[in-house]
This record gives structure tokens, sequence and C-alpha cells, in this order.
């Protein structure tokens, strides 16, 4: 079911959605979270299509919230979807003129009472996601570097970072990391330094190299590689090199020296995925706020002996 408000207010939103559960029987029974997508319009039809998959995971309540840019009045459009795409409720909202700069004040009253919030920027970061007025209505906060200058974005976010902050950069490098472990998680050889192949611009080797250097204590380099995505992980070992690698996107080959070579599934995961991987976990990520800070250590370092 699908109806559309124009001209609107929260109070005639909610009075919506009560008859529209009313009608159905009820939906907010068992919505886990509320997800706010902060989008613009070119955006918004993949991140919602995206979090609809995820909801089906972690039914919630998603609401799109879109500013349009605009010198006329203050206006607010709502288009709400019931019972269609997920089995939560999703709220597109358009807020026109000096309204979209106060986002939070709509929002607020349409959160699902008593359960999480998570707050998803698809597109551009806030410069600091706790700060930013519909980042403060979340427990959890998640951005995308690589949507935008990933180095940059990471840089910032790493001098910003709150407890509840995360990135799909981060969330990407989770097939990674757990092969990483896995595969030195057994008795091997002395690691002399690491390298990280990938595209030129992706922060999920960016992090993945923080990891590794935090972690194992040695010099991880970042190689540039044609891709997609990341495509390799080298260790120098006094026995000769162990190598992750992965040209096609979906398999990766593991070479260990004296051993046959393994294949490992390792295919790049849609967004629906990453999100759904976020949508599981709403404590503070721990690991990944020392690996953010580690490579804006290295950034720092970097910038002062260029």
């Amino acid at each position: 079911m699908t109806i559309d408000l124009t001209d609107t207010t929260t109070a005639a939103i909610d009075r919506a959605l009560t008859e529209t559960r009313r009608r159905l029987g009820g939906m907010t029974v068992g919505m886990v979270l509320t997800l706010i997508i902060v989008a613009d319009e070119e955006g918004q039809y993949d991140a919602i299509r995206a979090a609809n998959q995820a909801a089906r995971e972690h039914p919630c309540r998603i609401l799109a919230v879109i500013a349009r840019k605009s010198k006329a009045d203050s206006r607010l459009d709502a288009e709400i979807r019931v019972g269609e795409a997920s089995p939560g409720e999703t709220i597109v909202l358009r807020m026109y003129g000096p309204l979209g700069q106060h986002a939070d004040s709509v929002a607020a009253p349409l959160l699902v009472p008593d359960v999480p919030v998570v707050t998803w920027w698809p597109e551009s970061a806030p410069a600091v996601p706790a700060a930013h007025p519909l980042g403060v209505l979340a427990q959890r906060r998640v951005t995308d570097s690589a949507a935008g200058e990933p180095q940059r974005v990471l840089a910032s976010l790493a001098r910003a970072y709150k407890p509840g902050d995360t990135d799909f950069g981060w969330t990407r490098a989770t097939p990674w990391r757990s092969l990483l472990a896995a595969t030195l998680d057994q008795p091997h050889p002395r690691l002399d330094s690491g390298e990280v192949q990938a595209e030129q611009d992706n922060p999920t080797a960016d992090l993945i190299a923080s990891w590794l250097g935090l972690r194992l204590s040695i010099p991880v380099a970042r190689a540039v590689s044609s891709g997609p995505g990341v495509t390799g992980v080298t260790f120098a070992t006094p026995d000769g090199d162990i190598t992750i690698c992965r040209p096609d996107g979906r398999t990766a080959t593991l070479t260990w020296p004296g051993r046959p070579d393994r294949m490992v599934a390792l295919h790049r995961r849609e967004t629906a995925e990453l999100l759904a991987e976020e949508l599981r976990r709403l404590d503070p990520d721990e690991m990944y706020a020392e690996t953010l800070s580690h490579l804006g250590e290295q950034a720092g370092r970097a910038a002062v002996t260029g």
C-alpha cells in the first residue's frame, strides 16, 4: 500500500501510518529498529532498495530524508509504503526550503518507540557524523567513504570518531579479515612485511593495511592494482611469500610456500549485504575505532614527512 501526502505534517503522517497499520493488522509488531537514510533525489532509489532488502533480515521502519534545495517556503511531502518490498514500513520525506535544515525535528516524532536508531549516509559523509542533526538521534552512524574522496573522508572520520560510527569501507573488509585471520591462525614462518593491492582510491584496502600493521606489528605497504576492489594481500617471510590473490572479485587463491594452492570463495558484496551486516551489530565497533585511529596517525606522519 502506498499513500502520498503533499504539504503535510508529522502528525498527519503518524495518523496515516496508524490507519494503515489498522487496515493491515499491526505492522509495527516485531520492528527491531528505525533506519534513517540521508540521501538526495538521485541516490534515494538505490539506497531504499538496499534498505528494503536488508529489512527482510532486520524488520524496521525506514525514514528516507531528502532535502530539496528550494527558495520556496518550507514544505513537507511524504510517501508512505507499507507491506510492499519489505516486512516493515518505508516513509520517504521530501523537505523543501528552510525545513531541510531542521530534518531532525521532522524525523524524531516518526521514530519507532523504544528501539535503536541507525542513520546511514549512502553518499556524502558529514564531517562529524555524531554531530549531524540526524546522527544525534542514532546509536549507530554508517557512512561510505568510497562515495567521496576516500583518503580525505577517512582522515576526517578518524578525527571526528565517536563510539557508534562505522563505514562501509570497513564492512567490505569483513570477508578479507576473516580469511586473513584464518590463514594466520595456524603455524607460519615469521612475517617480515606485508602488502595490500587494490585500486588507487579504495578505502577498504587502506583499512586492511592499517589493521594488519596494527595487529601484526609489521610494516604493511599499500600497492595499486587494476582492481576490481582489493585484489591481493602478500606477506614476505623467510620461506617465501604467502599470498592471497583475487583478480576477478569472486574467487581468491591462497599460495603458501611448500603447499598446494587453495581456492577460496571471496565475492564482492552488494550494498544490501553490507547494510544487513551493520544492522546486526548496534554496539560500538572497537576494532574499527582502533584501525581508523591508526590509519589517521599514519596519514598524519606521512603528511609531516611529505
